[in-house]
């Protein structure tokens, strides 16, 4: 799953990157765009509630490291779609990697206005090959143009995902879903409403979570 990132720092280098962070390979450059990130988040959280308030003593390993390894997943994909981008995760930690890759785009959805000002602004600030969309998903995906891959991150069940993004899906996108303890169940309640291909892979920061991978759905009459 190595995102084959890694600077000229060697062994110094990968000791200031979190524990969790150093499988993906991630170079002094991307590891400075992503504190800058956290930084900018944190110092937005306490006017907007971006991620919520429990969870940011945790942010490397519960936010930022279960985001890198959904790109780790596809870091070939040329064209990235964020659904829900709320405070940029997983969508701002793709771009930053796309970013060090130097080629390829990220599209962040966000209907919430003060949230899609602060992904505007962390945009704007690290130079990222991003474009933000405040709007309902239902008004703008069919604008966007065809991705390779769709992300969404604590949006909605399953079934609901399908049903926002069934056609970009059967025209060749996959959609990398996060999920989890409870995503069998929701597994089960989408295959009721849609035949699709999919395939689970074992989350990083969780060991009963899963990021569910669907292709071509089919809404089931």
């Amino acid at each position: 799953m190595s995102l084959e990132m890694r600077g000229e720092g060697g062994a110094s280098e990968a000791a200031e990157i979190p524990p969790a962070l150093r499988q993906f390979g991630v170079s002094r450059e991307t590891y400075g765009d992503l504190q800058r990130y956290v930084a900018l988040l944190k110092q937005w959280q306490s006017r907007i509630n971006l991620i919520s308030p429990n969870t940011l003593s945790e942010i490397w390993d519960r936010h930022i490291t279960d985001s890198a390894q959904i790109f780790a997943l596809h870091p070939e994909a040329e064209i990235w779609l964020d659904l829900g981008s709320g405070g940029g995760l997983p969508g701002l930690v793709i771009a930053i990697f796309v970013k060090k890759r130097g080629h390829g785009w990220v599209y962040l959805v966000e209907s919430n206005q003060k949230k899609a000002a602060f992904l505007r602004f962390v945009v704007q600030e690290l130079a990222l090959p991003a474009e933000v969309h405040a709007r309902r998903i239902e008004d703008c995906i069919d604008s966007i143009g065809q991705p390779d891959i769709i992300t969404a991150r604590a949006l909605a069940p399953l079934d609901a995902l399908l049903g926002y993004t069934n056609l970009l899906l059967k025209r060749g996108a996959a959609g990398l879903f996060p999920k989890g303890r409870d995503h069998q169940e929701e597994l089960t309640e989408a295959l009721r409403n849609w035949q699709f291909s999919y395939k689970l892979h074992p989350s990083v920061t969780d060991s009963k979570a899963r990021i569910v991978e669907v292709r071509f759905p089919e809404a089931r009459e």
